[in-house]
């Protein structure tokens, strides 16, 4: 099944089981697929959904960071809440041990030998890990396994 059409799929389960947070947040991804179909003028691909389920995600991450240093206990679970659901849409994520193997196979490739050569490893490396890993924790495992 499309992604986009597995999520509206959630959403009408979602209303069915009457399960507020599950809607809301796919409401919210839904509307934001639409505002880049919109933007682009046309439909998405399921590497471009992918892609903007990853941002939402990672919005979801930096709240909860910001709420727990605020003393917000509530609305950081209420984030928790939402990027579980957001993640149920995304590729298995790859563990630290595959990106590693992953950035040594790039290394090798690149024949990179310090961190001034982080730019040829990352061009090589990040289409082999696009949207099954934070691109911060890929740079910065990366510059550890470069030396930096």
């Amino acid at each position: 099944m499309e992604l986009k059409a597995e999520i509206q799929q959630a959403v009408k389960t979602a209303m069915k089981g009457g399960d507020a947070v599950t809607l809301s947040t796919l409401r919210l991804l839904l509307a934001a697929l639409q505002n880049e179909e919109i933007r682009l003028r046309r439909a998405l691909s399921g590497d471009e959904i992918q892609k903007i389920i990853g941002t939402l995600c990672k919005q979801r991450g930096e709240a909860i960071e910001l709420y727990r240093k605020g003393g917000r206990a509530e609305l950081a679970a209420k984030e928790e809440a939402e990027l579980a659901i957001l993640k149920g849409f995304l590729p298995q994520q790859l563990s630290e041990d595959e990106i590693k193997a992953a950035i040594q196979a790039s290394i090798a490739e690149a024949g990179a030998s310090g961190l001034a050569d982080l730019g040829k490893v990352m061009k090589l490396l990040m289409p082999k890990v696009a949207g099954r890993s934070d691109g911060k924790r890929v740079s910065d495992l990366t510059k550890a396994l470069l030396g930096g």
